[in-house]
């Protein structure tokens, strides 16, 4: 009767008990699925913002208050302590049930459980503290609630943390905490290799490729998958157990960088500063809040690090989509394996909060998709980078067979020259040959020097100095042509007063005096002190056309140096004099010429070749002050002979043409480099120029500036140590 009596009892205390749980606080009944869904229904949250409730104090606190919801979040920092409170009732009787929390990033966690009017603690962790101090070694936060039989109890979670706070709490028996906890490893193990993998394989890929893509690449594949490791706490378990203070900044640095880097590879792997240059700086901003990001958990304002870590993922995630796909439509097929990454990798980020924020339920789905995500991007952009290398040894191919194709069209091109330039010598030899015939000489010995030039330039040169030679001495024979005429009538009215004078021999005294003053008066008709002033003018006309042409071939005689083929002793002034003269004609009179001669000029050499030296620097110097778009009146060539040590002279030829750069200067004396137009040029000439002063065993340098002119310094010996008869 006692027992039965004490039974009933136990029963209405049990059942007032249950009861009075209830009217205040839902309770928890765990079954054996219990584990599968959150309990965040019955979860009592409580901000003590000034900390102002001991453990002992919280229990008679009233302001608990349920949001409803499976998981509770925390989108901000909250200040001060977070307290959660929930009511468990094991009336199935399941042992060793625990309160599993699978979110590693929070800094200090405890568990009690209420004995009475006072709380007793069962068990405290966070990622402020050693990892090994936690009850079971798992990243997620394990608590046993040592609920035993039938009992109800009630228990107070305590946290502070110094990052977002995300509570997915959940109840499971040993058997399946250790199957969750089993399959969380296998996954994370699972996209950890997965990881890995690619970042082995896309690293022996860089080694032989040396593609810039690929190593840009691999330092964002390395930061994603250590950003997901800290994320899920592993770092903490298996990298830095014994160093909890780097959790403070682990996940705002992580995923700072990974963000960095994974723009900075889109920028080059893309080429979006050569699709969309301006957006190369839109991507550069987002760069620099994460750098703020970075700085601010820095200097511990972990609050300001992640809102700029959520807008700034935000912004990146729409912004590298928008542009993978634009950069695709413009034809650059990897955009799109790109964009399909970016795609899967942005869906699985919008799932997680989705579930985060109680939209879509709590599944192994929901849970595991930014891994899933995250692993086909990174296999996707894999693939990418494998078919941009094919594309760029499909564009390598075409650009060399493109390339070949250019060579022989030059090849061609300059062959259809060379029979173009030899046709116009040809012509204008003939014409300059019916012409006159005082310059068939002359052209005799052009068509000499003609058959010696073997390199199409030196045709080039004689075609060019044809047509000046023809002006020139057309100029003088023409004076001496017009000068003929009237030196002739005043001849013939001379004769014809001498035939007068000798008339009087046939004639007696009478007539004589008669026909004296007839010859008086025809005298003073025709005016015969001007008749002999004008023959005297005519004749010295004539004399000075002759001087003329006589000049003009000694020049061009100078110049080409026909008949001399071997080594001798000329004068570098007369060289330089004699190609002034043939360059005259084609020299715009405003372009002044400065000759300062302050060298001895006789040196052993071959003359003709040193002269069509001049010619080439001389006729380039005169082109690039004629193409000069803004001239001045001061437009000058300066040439200056000077003697220096060792037996040398030294001619600087100095021009105030457009001048040149440092990759002109250093091709120019490359055979076939020319910046002329296509026509205009061979580009012979300045490799013929540095053969022919090489093989005198001397040297030229050239100091040039873009709009500053150009000066070129030859340095030659006055006596050449060995014979080069053989070098011509």
């Amino acid at each position: 009767m006692n027992n039965l009596l004490k039974f009933f009892i136990t029963f209405v205390f049990f059942s007032f008990h249950i009861t009075d749980i209830q009217a205040k606080d839902k309770v928890l009944i765990p079954d054996a699925h219990s584990g599968s869904a959150p309990i965040g229904k019955y979860i009592y949250l409580f901000n003590d913002t000034l900390q102002t409730y001991s453990n002992a104090d919280i229990v008679f606190v009233d302001k608990f208050v349920n949001d409803n919801k499976d998981i509770t979040i925390f989108q901000n920092i909250m200040p001060g302590i977070i307290w959660a409170k929930f009511s468990i009732s094991n009336q199935h009787n399941i042992p060793d049930l625990n309160l599993n929390l699978p979110y590693s990033n929070i800094s200090e966690i405890s568990l009690f459980i209420k004995k009475g009017d006072s709380l007793e603690l069962l068990g405290s962790s966070g990622n402020r503290f050693d990892f090994k101090r936690r009850v079971v070694t798992n990243p997620a936060f394990v608590f046993p609630l040592n609920l035993s039989g039938t009992d109800t109890s009630v228990y107070y979670i305590k946290i502070k943390s110094s990052h977002p706070i995300l509570l997915p709490l959940f109840i499971s028996d040993k058997a399946e905490l250790n199957e969750t906890v089993n399959f969380e490893n296998l996954f994370f193990g699972l996209y950890f290799g997965i990881i890995l993998s690619l970042l082995l394989y896309n690293f022996f890929l860089y080694i032989s490729t040396k593609d810039e893509s690929y190593f840009l690449y691999i330092i964002y594949l390395f930061f994603l998958g250590f950003a997901q490791t800290t994320v899920s706490g592993y770092g903490f378990k298996y990298f830095w157990p014994n160093i909890p203070v780097i959790n403070e900044y682990a996940l705002p640095l992580t995923t700072s960088l990974a963000g960095i880097t994974g723009i900075l590879f889109t920028i080059y792997f893309l080429r979006v500063s050569f699709y969309f240059k301006r957006l190369v700086y839109v991507l550069a901003a987002v760069i620099l809040f994460y750098f703020i990001a970075i700085l601010a958990s820095v200097f511990g304002n972990n609050e300001l690090s992640y809102t700029i870590l959520n807008y700034a993922g935000i912004i990146a995630g729409l912004l590298l989509i928008i542009i993978s796909f634009m950069i695709g439509r413009k034809g650059y097929k990897p955009a799109y394996f790109y964009f399909v990454a970016w795609v899967f990798f942005l869906a699985g980020i919008i799932v997680f909060s989705l579930r985060n924020l109680n939209i879509i339920p709590y599944t192994s789905f929901s849970t595991y998709v930014l891994y899933i995500g995250s692993s086909v991007e990174a296999i996707l952009l894999s693939t990418a980078l494998a078919d941009k290398i094919n594309l760029l040894r499909k564009e390598k191919d075409e650009s060399q067979v493109y390339a070949l194709s250019v060579a022989r069209e030059n090849e061609q091109l300059i062959k259809e020259q060379n029979i173009v330039l030899e046709q116009k010598v040809a012509k204008r030899t003939d014409e300059l040959q019916n012409t006159n015939n005082q310059l068939s000489q002359t052209l005799l010995d052009l068509q000499d020097a003609q058959t010696q030039l073997v390199q199409a330039e030196k045709m080039a040169s004689l075609g060019q100095l044809t047509a000046g030679i023809a002006h020139e001495i057309n100029n003088p024979i023409n004076f001496v042509k017009s000068n003929i005429k009237p030196l002739q009538l005043d001849i013939n009215d001379l004769f014809e007063i001498i035939d007068e004078y000798n008339s009087l021999h046939k004639k007696d005294k009478e007539s004589v005096n008669k026909t004296l003053k007839d010859i008086y008066s025809k005298q003073e008709n025709i005016g015969l002190d001007f008749i002999k002033n004008e023959i005297q003018q005519l004749i010295k006309g004539i004399e000075n056309g002759a001087d003329r042409t006589a000049e003009i071939v000694r020049g061009l005689r100078t110049f080409s140096r026909l008949d001399e083929s071997e080594l001798k002793s000329a004068s570098v002034h007369d060289g330089l004099d004699s190609t002034f003269v043939l360059l005259r004609n084609s020299m715009p009179v405003w372009l002044k010429i400065e000759k300062h001669f302050n060298a001895n000029g006789v040196i052993e050499c071959y003359p003709g070749k040193l002269n069509q030296v001049f010619m080439n620097i001389l006729n380039n110097a005169m082109q690039a002050i004629v193409s000069k778009q803004d001239k001045t009146e001061n437009e000058c060539i300066t040439v200056e002979t000077r003697d220096i040590e060792n037996n040398y002279i030294q001619i600087s030829i100095k021009d105030t043409g457009t001048g040149m750069t440092e990759e002109v200067k250093a091709k120019i004396f490359e055979p076939f480099f020319t910046t002329k137009a296509v026509g205009e040029g061979t580009g012979l000439g300045m490799a013929i120029v540095f053969k022919i002063i090489q093989s005198h065993h001397g040297k030229i340098e050239i100091e040039s500036e873009p709009g500053k002119g150009t000066e070129f310094i030859i340095t030659l010996p006055h006596i050449q140590k060995e014979d080069i008869s053989t070098q011509k």
